[in-house]
């Protein structure tokens, strides 16, 4: 059974593809990248927040 902090096998495969992925990006490439994810975990926040309150 996981638990919350940890991965599964499956996001933990995911996790390994985009490690190789990410290595081959140039460093604004990386640098672009991390700002998407910073924002698109920054809107997830947002929604759960929203969500719990509506609930």
């Amino acid at each position: 059974m996981e638990t919350p902090g940890t991965l599964s096998l499956e996001q933990q495969f995911k996790l390994e593809v985009l490690q190789k992925e990410v290595k081959r990006l140039t460093q604004e490439q990386a640098q672009a990248y991390l700002m998407e994810l910073m924002r698109q975990n920054m809107v997830k926040d947002n929604l759960l927040k929203h969500w719990i309150k509506k609930s």
